[in-house]
This record gives structure tokens, sequence and C-alpha cells, in this order.
């Protein structure tokens, strides 16, 4: 299967979005997403189908699309959301102004009879009419387009009552007796029609006028919700210098190449991803981890692209470009989370599929019901235009996505990134937290604190075949021993994840690894102590030659961070590989009293499965290749930005600076989110089932109707927008 991004151009509403997805969907073997607040799409097919299909399909629906440029590219954004279509922002506020000022007039005119002099109404429908004709032809267009495919949208109840209005008072203008000289009109906050005299000029003007504000609201709020994203995108730079022959050389970013040397002088921004070959500096990561001190790097430290260089000069060999930078793929987090759906927006698209002709034959039933009931057509068309206009359904279809946007984009201002809606589902229920130790409550630098040879063995030997062995490792014990000696070839080497390597270093056959492991292994191992951390156990040649200890700190906000991850509802557990008395020790420092340790990779997927089993919901947070396993299990995982590709793969959320801290903040955010979506959805719904009947028992005037129907839209997108103002 390929996956192809699309950007969908002259979407209006919800209902808009689940056409073109529907339609989508129905060439053989495709699976498709289509989200309205984006305006974007997202398209699994098959290998025998295209993207020209792809755009052809949406053409026929009545739609535009185009291939959208890849995640952390320069974004070609103007500020306005839309394609420079009749919905975008642009089109809509210069609709607005004109018809706001034709429409003022009208209204209050049709308002106040005081000021009705002599043959008003005709100066009334000379103001009225352009607005109706070309203030609403946005919507009029769409209502077209989608009559033509045999559908009805938002635009077909816009245009229907707005134009319904118009048609009425041009009869009662020409036909009736609304035309004679002297004619009055009253404002009433009921409907009240009085027979042919009735026109509705002032519905017709402001109730386009109403939508087009909450339609250029609606794309104005889009615009900022995703600003996070935008911004995040805007952060890389566009040229570098680049070192060829010992000279520097300025290129575009995008003639950077793998391995090639760069120079970062105080105050830049470093180009990409690479590691410091040369010089020493203290970086400021703020910008993409949230973390304010700025971090001291020195030749073989790794930097991350975009981030600033605050004081001396660099030399960088760059290790990622493009789209495998880090800024890049979260960029990329960022969007395919504000693409997806939760399973409360898919029941809200699909609400919206059967709402709208729903209303169509309601309001219908409504004029015939009342003109039935003995009532006036002028009371039957009122009540009649009054449900059209209400029922819009703009509200239900905004409420998840632009809450889903602001809050993403909040997270990845705050150095979370959440991979889709369906975790901010997951956190409301979470339980149970799983913390890995080292790398998670602890710094995972570690460090080597004792070196112990048998008798016999020189600790120089000792140190030799334990660093050569562990520098193919990852693992951050190994890591601390490979500093031990400058490695020598290995042959055979052999990762046994969880337990230690093996390997041939100078011909001597070697293991390096737990001490239970070695027993297993043939090895007679002399009991160790474990008071200066974890001790692994070095042997070659079938016998135990020493055992080398090392230990790491635990961070400073780890214990805090517990204690907040309780006051959310949530029993932490420490899981780790480590030995019993370092483990309880840490666990003891922080405050978690259940500590499970000595585990090994596959041990941490039971226990993982164990709690579930129990009917827990578990959240788990590691950084390591050994907890991917048990990332990819849990009902929430929580990978460290600091820690490995792999697990950050297994993992719903990433915490980019590696703080266990921000994985309360990410729980927090997630669920404040989730709460925003529920408040919207409520509002969206009780506004529609108290809002309808009101309208088809003639409680409502059309007039109040268009302006309740736009404040409902406007005030969804603005609570969402209340998210941005979110305190880590």
């Amino acid at each position: 299967m390929t996956t192809h991004k699309l950007d969908i151009g002259g979407m209006t509403c919800t209902s808009c979005a689940m056409r073109v997805e529907k339609k989508l969907n129905k060439i053989e073997g495709v699976t498709a997403t289509v989200n309205y607040a984006t305006e974007k799409a997202t398209v699994e097919t098959p290998a025998n189908v295209d993207v020209q299909t792809l755009i052809d399909t949406v053409a026929k629906t009545g739609y535009s699309a185009s291939v959208r440029p890849p995640a952390g590219s320069a974004p070609s954004h103007d500020g306005h959301s839309g394609h420079g279509d009749l919905h975008g922002a642009a089109s809509m506020l210069r609709r607005l102004r004109v018809s706001a000022a034709l429409a003022v007039p009208v209204v209050i005119l049709s308002m106040v009879p005081a000021l009705q002099f002599d043959n008003w109404q005709w100066l009334a429908l000379a103001l009225a009419s352009p607005v109706v004709v070309w203030g609403a032809y946005p919507f009029h267009r769409a209502a077209w387009v989608n009559a033509r495919h045999r559908a009805a949208t938002m635009d077909t109840l816009v245009s229907v009552g707005v134009g319904a209005a118009w048609l009425w008072s041009l009869w009662a203008l020409f036909i009736g007796n609304a035309g004679e000289t002297g004619m009055k009109m009253r404002f009433s906050f009921l409907p009240a029609g009085a027979g042919h005299d009735e026109i509705y000029l002032e519905v017709a003007a402001a109730v386009t006028v109403f939508i087009l504000a909450g339609h250029y609201l609606e794309a104005n709020a889009k615009t900022q919700s995703s600003a996070a994203l935008h911004a995040l995108m805007d952060l890389g730079v566009r040229d570098v210098a680049v070192l060829r022959n010992g000279a520097e050389t300025l290129i575009p970013l995008a003639d950077l190449h793998e391995d090639d040397q760069f120079v970062v002088r105080p105050g830049e921004k470093i180009a990409t991803d690479g590691v410091v070959e040369d010089g020493a500096s203290s970086i400021d990561e703020s910008m993409l981890t949230g973390e304010s001190v700025p971090v001291e790097v020195a030749e073989g430290d790794h930097v991350t692209g975009a981030t600033v260089n605050q004081s001396g000069r660099l030399v960088v060999r760059a290790t990622a470009v493009g789209a495998d930078t880090q800024l890049a793929q979260m960029a990329r987090l960022v969007e395919e989370a504000q693409e997806g759906k939760a399973d409360v927006q898919r029941l809200a698209d699909r609400i919206s599929a059967w709402f709208v002709p729903a209303v169509i034959l309601l309001s219908l039933a409504t004029l015939i019901a009342w003109y039935a009931g003995g009532y006036t057509w002028s009371d039957a068309f009122t009540a009649a235009v009054a449900v059209l206009i209400i029922a819009c359904p703009c509200a239900l279809g905004l409420a998840t996505p632009t809450a889903l946007m602001v809050g993403t984009g909040r997270g990845a201002q705050l150095g979370i990134l959440i991979k889709g809606p369906q975790v901010l589902e997951s956190t409301r229920t979470v339980n149970t937290i799983v913390l890995d130790k080292t790398g998670t409550v602890t710094t995972g630098r570690m460090g080597v604190t004792a070196i112990r040879a048998a008798d016999g063995v020189s600790e120089d030997d000792l140190r030799q075949v334990a660093a050569s062995l562990e520098h193919a490792s990852e693992h951050p014990i190994a890591r601390a021993i490979a500093t031990l000696a400058d490695p020598v070839s290995v042959e055979d080497f052999t990762n046994h994840a969880g337990f230690g390597v093996s390997g041939t270093v100078g011909g001597r056959a070697a293991l390096v690894g737990r001490p239970a492991w070695l027993a297993e292994q043939g090895i007679s191992v002399p009991p160790m102590t474990s008071a200066d951390g974890t001790t692994v156990g070095v042997a070659w040649d079938g016998a135990f030659r020493g055992s080398i200890s090392v230990a790491d700190s635990v961070k400073p906000t780890s214990a805090a961070a517990v204690r907040q991850l309780r006051n959310l509802g949530l029993e932490p557990i420490l899981l780790t590989g480590d030995n019993r008395a370092v483990a309880e020790t840490v666990g003891a420092e922080v405050g978690i009293q259940r500590v499970i340790a000595d585990v090994t990779p596959a041990d941490k997927l039971r226990v993982v499965q164990e709690l579930q089993s129990e009917g827990r919901v578990v959240a788990m947070v590691g950084d390591g290749v050994n907890d991917a396993a048990a990332l990819a299990a849990s009902d929430l995982g929580i990978a460290m930005g600091t820690g490995t590709d792999v697990a950050i793969q297994a993992s719903d959320l990433t915490l980019v600076k590696g703080d266990l801290a921000t994985a309360v903040d990410a729980v927090r955010l997630s669920r404040a989110t989730l709460r925003t979506i529920k408040g919207n959805l409520f509002w969206a719904f009780a506004y529609n089932v108290a809002a309808i009947p009101l309208a088809a028992l003639g409680y409502l005037n059309p007039l109040i109707a268009g302006a309740t129907m736009a404040f409902s839209s406007v005030f969804v997108v603005t609570n969402s927008l209340r998210l941005r103002r979110f305190k880590a």
C-alpha cells in the first residue's frame, strides 16, 4: 500500500469532507480519511491506483485536490486558511466588509418604524440584493455544485434559507402589498407574519453577514490553531556554511548531504542534526524541547537542527538531512496527529452525513404543518426559514478537529509529540504507569564506579576485553564500559538482549554480562557486591576474570514528577533490568513503593501484560531498545526523545527533552484536549437539540437564528483556542 497526502480545496463543512471521503473510499482497495478542519486527506492506495486518479475523483465530487509537500519542508502558507478559493479567509473578509456596510442600513430600517420613510422598502431592496447575490455567492455556488452531484451540505441550507427570504420579499414587493407607499414594518424576536405585506430583506442580508463573519473567523482561527506546526517548520535555516577543501562555502540547505562538515558560529542556528567534530559551546534547545537551560556540547556530542549555538564556534558533521532530521520527524508527527480522527469525531461525522437532508425535510414539514394549522403562508415561511438557518452543523464538524489541532500544536511547542487522537482517549483511562529506570527516572549517563580484576588478571586486560566487546552495544551500561579503553577488533559479536554480549577479542572467547547469565554459561562466578551500583561480570576462555560496577544518578525532576503522576490518579511502578538493591534505592529516592527488578526485555513485556490482565490500563515510559516491546504492548506508550529510534517508533507519545516531568505535562495536556473536545461536542449537540424545535415551533426569528448559528461555530473554535494557553 502507498500513502498519499492531499490538500483538499473548496470544502465548507463536515458534510463536504464526508462526501470526499466516501467518494475516495469507493475506489477499490483505497482507504481515505478527510479532515475538514485541516483541509487535508490521507489516502492509502494499492499499487494500481495513482495519485492522479485520486485528484480526478475529488474533482468529480466538486472539489479540488493537490499533492501536499512533505512534512518538514518550507511551508507555503500565507496566513490564511483556504486555497485561494471563494471560501478562503481573504475572500470572506472582502465580502464581509461590503455586505456589512450594505446590510446595516437595511436592518435598521426594518427594525425601527420611525425611520421608515415613504417607499423605504425599495431602498432596502437595492441595498440587500447585492448582499444576497454577491455576498452569499460562495454559498449559492457550492449549493449548486452539490445539487449537481445530488448532495446537500451546509451551503444548501444557507443558500436555500437566504434565497427563499429574498425571493419571498420580491414576491411581496412586486405582486403583494409590500411595495405600496406608506408600508410599515416592526421587528419582533418572535416571528409574526402579516400576510402579503411582510418582507424579509433584513433576514436575507443579516444572515448572509452573520454567516460570512462566522466563516471568516473560523478560517482565521484554523490558521491560528495550526500556527504551531507552521512555526515548527519555520525553525529551520535556509543556507549553511559547509567546509569544502578547507574553505567555507555558503550553500542552500537542500544541497547539504550526510557526512558534510558545516560551520556554526555563535548566535546561528544549527543547520541539521549532526555530531560536533570540533569546538565546544552551549546550545539553546528551547524551541524544540521547551527546556530553557542551555545544553553544553563538545567534540563527539550530538546536536539537533534548528537549535541555536550560543557561544563557541562549532564544526559539525551532518548525520541526518531533509525528512530524516528530528525537526522534520516532529513536524510529521504533529501533522499526522492533526489529521487523525478520534472515535468521538467519527460519531459526529456519521451524524452530519444525514443531518442536512433531515433538516431540509424538517423545514418542509414545518412549512406544511404551519399552513395546515391555519396560519398564514408568511408565518409558515418564517418558521421554515428559521429551521433551515439555525440547523447548520458547522459547530458539530469543528468540535473535534480544532481542539486536536490546537492541543497537538501546543504539545509540539512544549516538546510533547502526540501521535494521534486515539492517544487522547487513552490518557483518560490510564491508571497505572510503568517507569523504566535507566534514562527515564535516572539520567542514563552511566559512569564506572569500581573495577575488580580476579587474582592473576591484569586490570588493563580486563578493561581492554570489556571495552572492546561493549563498544558495539548501545546500552547505557555498555557505553560507560566502552570508555575504559580503546577498542580492538571483535569477531563473532553477539548481543544477548537483557543478559550481556559475547565475542572473540584477540583470539579469546569472551563474555560480559549479568553474573547469573555467566553462571548459566558454565562460568564459576564468585559472590559480588552491589553497593557500587550495577555490576557485570567479565569472563574469557571459560573462566571468570573480574567485574565492573557502573551507576547513574536520579534526575532532579523525577521525585516531583512521581508525586504529580500520583496526583493525576496514576500508580507508578519502577521496572528495570538492574539488580534489586540498586532499583530499590532509586525507588526509595523518588517515592515509588512497587519495584520490579532483574527483568529481561521479554519480562518487561510480560509484566505489562500481567498488569493489563488484572484490569489495569497501563502506560509505559521508556527509552531503550529493550523497552520497545513493552511500549508497543502498553495502552499508552511514552518514549523519551533522548532514547532510541526503536523505542520512539513503538510509542504513542514522545517527550523530546527526555524529562519525566514532561510525561506529567503530556498526560495533563492530553486530558485537557479531550475535555475541550467533549465540551465542544456537548454544546454543538445541545445547540441543535434545543434550537431546532424552537425554530420549528415559531419561537425564533430567522434573524436571531442566523446570529445564533454563526455564534455556535465561533464559540467552538474560540473554546479550542484556549488550549494555546496551556502551561507546563
